[in-house]
């Protein structure tokens, strides 16, 4: 309802993790009596809905006193069974749930839904994120649900809540969601539990909205950004901190664009670096004040993530998207990051944006990975609900795919074979490259010549030979790897061999791929001999000590 379209491509180690099926805190609570449930399902345990603990934290301020406490917070994963995630909604007897619904999570909602109206068609059913807030007419579980808030939801939601509780009831299904001026929002993060703070994301906000206007985007809508007071979430940050928080995903579209509050910001995270603090902000990739790159160039390795919204280098694509890009101060800005910091740096690039050819995005591809940043993200050109994308349908025949994700399936520069070979290309490249398993035999794949060139031969040979993109052991890929290497490529096999060893020994992995073998026997037995050497020295200085302690 509030919540910000977060781009969940980001996984990071975690400590090992409760019941990875739903919270412990919704089975704690699930028999605890409420009149209102507020609920969602999020992509994976490790994320924690921002949306509903704002809409939580607001429940009195605009809802009026008591309201909160009627109110119950469910989170639960899309893997889980529809019966399962009803069943815990039913258990406290609520009159009203509210659901927050997301392109990775409308078709499960659905069917919860669903389940909801044919075993208690009383309890309201009231809907809100981006996902209904447009093109509701067009959309089952919006037919299905009593009201839809579309929009901002912080204020409009806890409204409505107090009618449907007391009267008088509300007369319209879909509502326009009432924006407030920051100041009056309530913020959300004393609504993260300790469960919270040790096992999961948390995701903060200094700001919401964006002033650019991609078309891709759904913050394309925005007037603007605005700005949270700096001085109260601060504070707010500060509290996170001193319980224990260490690991912080800021949702800002633009964190760096007002160069005072990142620099506060940042200051804050460098006065209190541990080592097991993370921190990810999301960067306008033109624009990086010194100030910032000072304080940058301070953090140590391992905390400071950047995700860098590249998208296209192509101009004329850039302009026909509305997207505002100086590419050479980017790409100087990537050098300056890869190159004088240790943030770990994590640059997106788009396809099938209209006018986009296959050669015109190898091009910038390359560019891109010329940049060396530690992840390229390869994504495919969604059309998300509202977004102005949808104005370029008729005149670059781009068709989509009808059900969620909505995922481009071509246009009038390229055609459907050849998105199906990106598609392939880019759910590889997260395998391989992203993977950070395959260093120094990508450096090999990738040579020479154009890095996007070789990587797609490589892809095509990987589906003509396995047939699938999914289901690959970590020793399966090392092999495949090394045939293509010196069977398609023609290189030195003893070279690829080496390659392979470095990157699998790097990996931790404890199997034993069919093209290492012989390798790795001979290194596990010089590993067994030199550790008997170590035991058979460590046993004589032994000796040595006790004989001249006797003496």
């Amino acid at each position: 309802m509030s919540e910000p379209m977060a781009k969940f491509k980001f996984q990071r180690a975690s400590p090992a993790l409760p019941d990875k099926q739903g919270s412990p805190d919704n089975k704690a609570m699930s028999s605890s009596p409420c009149s209102i449930v507020l609920a969602t399902l999020n992509a994976k345990y490790i994320h924690a809905s921002l949306g509903l603990r704002y809409l939580l934290a607001n429940m009195d301020v605009h809802g009026g006193a008591g309201l909160k406490a009627q109110t119950r917070l469910r989170e639960f994963v899309i893997a889980q069974r529809p019966l399962q995630i009803v069943e815990e909604l039913l258990a406290p007897e609520p009159r009203v749930i509210g659901l927050g619904v997301y392109i990775w999570n409308v078709v499960e909602t659905t069917q919860v839904v669903q389940l909801l109206k044919a075993l208690r068609p009383d309890i309201k059913i009231v809907l809100g994120g981006p996902e209904v807030s447009f093109e509701t007419d067009a959309q089952e579980i919006c037919r299905l649900a009593d009201h839809v808030i579309t929009g901002w939801g912080d204020v409009s939601f806890p409204k409505l809540c107090r009618a449907l509780l007391d009267g008088p009831q509300p007369l319209m299904k879909v509502m326009a969601g009432e924006q407030p001026l920051l100041d009056a929002i309530a913020l959300p993060y004393d609504e993260y539990t300790a469960n919270d703070l040790a096992n999961r994301l948390l995701y903060v906000e200094a700001s919401r909205g964006c002033p650019f206007k991609c078309e891709f985007c759904l913050s394309s809508l925005d007037k603007t950004a605005w700005a949270f007071d700096l001085d109260m979430f601060m504070a707010e940050l500060d509290a996170l901190y001193q319980r224990g928080a260490r690991n912080f995903k800021f949702v800002d579209r633009t964190f760096n664009l007002k160069v005072d509050f990142s620099e506060r910001i940042l200051q804050f995270f460098l006065e209190k670096l541990t080592p097991d603090l993370f921190i990810h902000f999301e960067v306008v990739p033109d624009s990086l004040h010194d100030r910032l790159k000072e304080l940058i160039a301070q953090f140590p390795a391992g905390s400071l993530q950047f995700e860098v919204g590249i998208q296209s280098f192509n101009p004329d694509v850039q302009q026909r998207i509305s997207r505002r890009q100086d590419n050479i101060k980017t790409a100087d800005n990537l050098r300056w990051l890869v190159t004088q910091s240790k943030a770990h740096v994590h640059a997106d690039l788009i396809f099938g944006l209209p006018g986009e050819t296959l050669e015109s995005f190898a091009i910038g591809f390359d560019k891109l990975h010329g940049l060396a940043p530690h992840e390229i993200q390869f994504g495919i050109l969604k059309r998300l609900r509202g977004t102005p994308i949808t104005r370029h349908t008729a005149s670059y025949a781009m068709v989509y795919e009808p059900q969620t994700p909505y995922t481009i399936l071509q246009n009038s520069t390229v055609d459907f074979a050849q998105m199906q070979r990106i598609k392939r290309f880019a759910r590889y490249w997260d395998l391989v490259a992203n993977s950070g398993r395959f260093a120094c035999s990508l450096q090999m794949l990738l040579q020479p010549a154009s890095a996007f060139e070789n990587f797609l031969n490589f892809s095509d040979w990987l589906w003509q030979t396995t047939g699938k993109t999914h289901e690959f052991a970590h020793e399966k890929l090392m092999d495949l790897m090394h045939d293509y290497l010196t069977n398609v490529r023609q290189l030195s096999s003893a070279n690829v061999q080496v390659a392979l060893l470095v990157d699998y020994t790097a990996s931790g992995a404890r199997g034993r791929p069919r093209c290492l073998a012989a390798m790795l026997a001979v290194q596990q037995t010089s590993a067994a001999k030199s550790s008997r050497h170590l035991v058979q020295r460590q046993a004589r200085h032994t000796q040595a000590v006790t004989n001249t302690s006797g003496d």
